[in-house]
């Protein structure tokens, strides 16, 4: 193999590297062969020059094949999952996970935590008292053939090559670079070992990509790139112009989570609509589209399927019937009214999720410790009608009276109302477009 900084010279000057070549520069991120230096020099030479159609998949499976693949050929289902580009209330892995199992499948779902205006999976799995929210290889795997899911964060042996270039993308400014986001979501999702994955490609004003062209390339790429790589994948693009359900912060999400497992019926629509075009399009992927997601949550099925993952993973045996009692409550509650009765026409949707950020729902930076019980409750969607001592904008729930009174006055900032009469809100359709 060529000298590490006679690779990083051509790829500087635009030059094809070869398969072989991305490989060892993957295994050299992994187990330290490449300094932190030359590792920055391969991303901002990666952020000017990108990585052609023939590239990106090697470069992908080579930061896979840093650490462990898990196998599951054991395991006579189909092994599933999605991967969301992140939002403000997205809490569709908590709904999917025990859908997909509950249908069929397997899922061992790696996520992640929340940095900034969009909430983390894990943060939110972590509000609930015991729940092991990074298991080990083996308690995952145990609990993936018992339950048939799993939803935890990424261990020390799975893709160390991404977790360290992040590290270095994040550093050098290198973050929004396309082809290393696709290797960094893909590389994860391939060392899964799954055989089928569905994207939740985000657009709109609290989307990672706002503007939906962005978001589209980014799942054009995502999907050509786990189909080059040998795994059957497919994109969804969703919107995020309003918070998804009716709420944004860890325990109230939670608390959501579960009382439309518990009674769909009651859940925000759009939330129940795109956790079930997902489903189905996972479960078409892993050759159950017979199977009927819709039925498995109106059953029960998935909920029992929940609540056996939170118990198998440490956390109560009787999160479903008791969640109310383990679930932590924020001291100070208030109801946010608009100015003028109405209807809401828009969502500053960045601006709520800062919002419960600022309340110590998120992180500022990385080392910030969250406060699971504050956020955003019965968040008014657009289209709906509120009114001054009738329906709120939204409930705050936050630790002290000056945290609720600033959050109040975020929420009024953020959320528009049109006079009811002539007050015209554009709903943007759930789904917008499917890329296979």
């Amino acid at each position: 193999m060529r000298a590490a900084k006679e690779l990083l010279r051509d790829k500087r000057d635009g030059k094809t590297l070869t398969p072989d070549e991305l490989r060892w520069i993957a295994s050299g991120i992994g187990d330290g062969t490449l300094s932190d230096a030359q590792c920055g020099a391969f991303a901002m030479a990666v952020y000017f020059r990108g990585l052609n159609a023939e590239e990106l998949p090697a470069f992908t499976l080579g930061m896979r094949d840093s650490g462990t693949v898990l196998d599951w050929s054991d395991i006579d289902k189909p092994v599933l999952d999605k991967h969301s580009t992140g939002g403000v209330g997205d809490k569709v892995s908590l709904l999917l996970a025990p859908l997909i199992a509950a249908c069929g499948g397997a899922t061992p779902m790696i996520s992640g935590r929340g940095l900034g205006h969009t909430g983390g999976t894990l943060d939110k799995l972590e509000a609930i008292p015991g729940y092991n929210a990074t298991p080990s290889g083996p308690l995952m795997g145990r609990v993936v053939r018992e339950v048939g899911c799993v939803i935890g964060g990424q261990t020390d042996d799975l893709a160390p090559a991404d977790r360290k270039l992040y590290g270095i993308r994040d550093a050098t400014g290198s973050v929004e670079a396309i082809p290393l986001i696709v290797s960094s979501i893909l590389s994860k999702k391939l060392a899964a070992g799954l055989g089928g994955l569905v994207m939740d490609v985000k657009h709109g004003n609290g989307a990672f990509m706002s503007e939906y062209e962005d978001a589209k390339a980014l799942a054009r790429a995502l999907v050509d790139v786990a189909v080059a790589a040998g795994l059957p994948t497919v994109a969804l693009l969703t919107d995020m112009n309003q918070v998804l359900g009716a709420t944004a912060g860890n325990a109230l999400e939670v608390r959501e989570s579960i009382e439309i497992l518990k009674d769909p019926g009651n859940g925000d629509p759009r939330l129940v609509e795109v956790t079930l075009e997902l489903t189905r399009a996972l479960l078409d992927l892993g050759g159950i589209g017979d199977r009927d997601p819709e039925e498995a949550l109106r059953s029960g099925a998935a909920a029992e399927r929940f609540g056996a993952m939170v118990a198998a993973l440490g956390g109560p045996t009787d999160i479903m019937d008791n969640y109310d009692a383990h679930l932590d409550r924020a001291p100070v509650i208030r109801e946010v009214f608009p100015d003028e009765d109405g209807v809401v026409v828009a969502h500053d949707t960045r601006a709520l999720g800062i919002a419960v950020m600022n309340l110590g729902g998120g992180r500022k930076v990385e080392s910030d410790v969250i406060d699971m019980a504050v956020g955003l409750d019965a968040v008014s969607g657009v289209g709906t009608p509120v009114a001054r001592g009738g329906r709120p904008l939204a409930v705050v729930h936050a630790r002290d009276e000056a945290g609720a009174d600033a959050a109040a006055a975020e929420v009024k900032a953020a959320i528009t109302v049109g006079d009811s009469a002539g007050g015209r809100a554009d709903i943007t359709p759930i789904v917008a477009e499917v890329l296979r």
